[in-house]
Order: C-alpha cells, then sequence, then structure tokens
C-alpha cells in the first residue's frame, strides 16, 4: 500500500532548492517569506463574523450526531468534533512528540529530509513549488514506519517515539471509519454500496499519511504565511492543533474564518476525494494557516484516503437523468499526480460536465491566484 501510494511522488519530484532556516534566530521577516498585498492569499484579508458563521461543533454521542454531520458538510465543508473516543492523553503525546521533533537542531532534522521524489520525512510543504515566496513553516511527513527517520532524528530513544505514532496512527483510522460512515450515511449511503468498504466496513484497505506542521512565532505576522490556501486531496483529514488558533477555512460570502482551537477536539474537513465521491454536492475546503507574533503553533493531520490505485467516482445513489456524474473515475495515486500538475485546479481538471442545477461545483478554485 505504501510502496503504490509513493507511486504518485516518484512520478513528481519536487525539487525545491530552499535553504532551511533556523526560524528562531530570524528576528525580522526575510524579503523571501513577504507576502504583498496583492495576493489573494494575503492574510490580512480577514473578515469579522457573526456567531452564526463559526464552523460547526459537532458531539459524535448527539443522537442527531449524522444529520449534524450531513448538513456541516453540505454547507461548510469543515467541522469539529468532540466525544470521538480519542485519549486526552494521546493527544497529549503526539503534541510533545512533535514538539520534540521541531526543536531538533536544524543541522539534525536534515539528517530525516525528505528526498525529492519522496513522501516521507522533514522538509517544505510540496505545494511551495507554486508559489514566489515561501511559507513560515516546517513540516514532517509519516507514510508507513517512520523509524528510519526517527532512528536519524534520535538515536536513542527513537521507540517511544515510533511507538506514539503507532498508536495515533491507529487510533486515528478507527476514527476515520467512523466518520466515513456518518458523511456517507448522511448522503443515504449504506455498507453495500463501498464494496472497498470490506464485509465490517471498517476500511481495511485504506491508504494514509501523517503530516507534522510547526508554524514558529514569526516577527511580522500581517505579512507572512503559515501555509498557503489549499484543499486537500484526500477524502476526509482529521486534525489536531495545539491551542494557538492559524487555521482559516474560507466560506463563500463571508471570507476567512478561523477555526479555534477547542480542548480536546479535533477539526474534520472534507477532502477532495469525497467532494468526487458526493457528486459535487460536500465541498472540499479551502483552508491555510496563519501564523502568530508570539506563540509558536503545531497542528498534526492525519490524512485518508482509498487504497492508493482503487477507482473513486460519483457514487450511483447520487447520479441520475437529471445530476449527471460531474467526475471521471479517479485512483488516489493519479489524483496526486494531477494535483502535483495544477495544484487547486485539480478538481476541474478532472470534471466531466458543467455543473446542474442544485450541483453547483464550489470546488472550482481558478478564481484562486497561484504566486
Amino acid at each position: 500500500m505504501h510502496a503504490r501510494l509513493s507511486d504518485a511522488f516518484k512520478s513528481h519530484p519536487v525539487n525545491l532548492q530552499l535553504k532551511h532556516q533556523d526560524f528562531n534566530s530570524l528576528h525580522e521577516l526575510p524579503d523571501s517569506y513577504a507576502w504583498t498585498n496583492n495576493d489573494d492569499h494575503y492574510p490580512s484579508f480577514l473578515t469579522s463574523f457573526g456567531a452564526d458563521d463559526s464552523v460547526p461543533v459537532i458531539d459524535l454521542s448527539d443522537t442527531n450526531a449524522l444529520k449534524l454531520t450531513g448538513h456541516a458538510c453540505k454547507t461548510w465543508g469543515v467541522f469539529q468534533v468532540t466525544n470521538h473516543g480519542i485519549p486526552q492523553k494521546l493527544l497529549d503525546d503526539i503534541e510533545s512528540a512533535g514538539k520534540s521533533l521541531f526543536s531538533l537542531p536544524v543541522q539534525q532534522k536534515l539528517k530525516a529530509a525528505r528526498s525529492p521524489d519522496g513522501i516521507s520525512g522533514y522538509g517544505f510543504a510540496r505545494i511551495s513549488s507554486f508559489f514566489k515566496k515561501l511559507m513560515w513553516s516546517e513540516g514532517f511527513t509519516i507514510v508507513g514506519s517512520p523509524v528510519d527517520h526517527f532512528r536519524q532524528l534520535w538515536p536513542q530513544d527513537y521507540d517511544k517515539f515510533c511507538n506514539i505514532i503507532e498508536e495515533y496512527e491507529k487510533e486515528m483510522k478507527m476514527l476515520a471509519g467512523r466518520l466515513m460512515w456518518l458523511m456517507l450515511g448522511s448522503l443515504g449511503i449504506s455498507m453495500e454500496d463501498i464494496k472497498w468498504a470490506g464485509s465490517k466496513g471498517e476500511f481495511k484497505g485504506a491508504s494514509a499519511a501523517l503530516q507534522l506542521n510547526s508554524y514558529p512565532a514569526c516577527p511580522e505576522p500581517d505579512r507572512a504565511m503559515g501555509l498557503a490556501a489549499h484543499t486537500d486531496s484526500t477524502l476526509l483529514t482529521i486534525l489536531y492543533q495545539s491551542n494557538t488558533s492559524g487555521l482559516q477555512v474560507l466560506r463563500e460570502g463571508t471570507g476567512w474564518v478561523t477555526v479555534p482551537p477547542m480542548p480536546g477536539a479535533l477539526v474534520i474537513n472534507v477532502g477532495d476525494l469525497f467532494h468526487i465521491l458526493s457528486n459535487g454536492l460536500y465541498p472540499s475546503v479551502l483552508h491555510r494557516a496563519v501564523v502568530n507574533r508570539t506563540q509558536h503553533r503545531l497542528s498534526i493531520a492525519y490524512l485518508f484516503g482509498p487504497p492508493a490505485s482503487l477507482q473513486i467516482s460519483p457514487l450511483s445513489k447520487l447520479v441520475g437523468p437529471s445530476h449527471p456524474p460531474l467526475y471521471r473515475p479517479i485512483s488516489w495515486n493519479e489524483y496526486l499526480g494531477t494535483k502535483a500538475k495544477h495544484f487547486n485546479k485539480a478538481l476541474s481538471s478532472v470534471r466531466l460536465c458543467a455543473p446542474l442545477n442544485s450541483l453547483v461545483d464550489v470546488n472550482d478554485h481558478n478564481s484562486v491566484k497561484v504566486g
């Protein structure tokens, strides 16, 4: 599974000849990190909003969770969940592991650097190649076992960190399956409709990656960008964010809305592949990360997708004479390659026809300027 998921990255190497900064030593913003206000992604473009324009929070123990999930997916493409069953100690442990990793000296982190055609390891966001300016962040991606990279980072006690990652991924996979059935169930989709889910509906063959992101305190946060606006290529993403604000989602008619960290809560967002499955009914949300003058922020994203080579297409129950399929079948592997070439125009590049009536494709991000 992991080798196949990596194929997409081998086919589209990213040669970012960029110098890795020691962010803590920078007391003013280098020009290479200064985003200007004529860019659509400029962080100062913040819109005020009322209570009605806050990202939905869903208690998974609520008897109305199915209905609330469907409404959140359709109207926002993102929501937070509480009572999700992930132990607080595990969330604390993964946060602590992330902080330990990113606080290592730059030269130590570079021992576990991601290769240009690789998926795992330390490095810049792959989307960096689409922008003229650099992002005020660093990341670490894990697909499969992190043991080889972690041996480089912590020669003495890498086992401890490997165990935390393994436990976190196990719990996240179970939660991702539970959320998938809430999202699918809200569309009227049952276990019989998703053959690859397996006889018990536990999505055994699913692919996944873990993305740790670090956003150091920044001397001029209003001119910097932590992570530029993008959608995820996933079915769904489960994000744990430390107690510093930074995640923002774009809502039509409102602008950028901050998703505030809530103790113990997790952020769930719809990915491009689920948008395809839903035949355009559930938008994959455009989101970004802004930075803070005084506080470091850490986020950990669990990126959940189908088996890498499985063809994903609009579900047959959601297609009919008045609702033709909007997208051609595509595997996650192929879609990752498409995203590597077309970035936020990837969805429109696999679309079959113009949206009809209620199936307005809110995910055509052609208007988002790149660079």
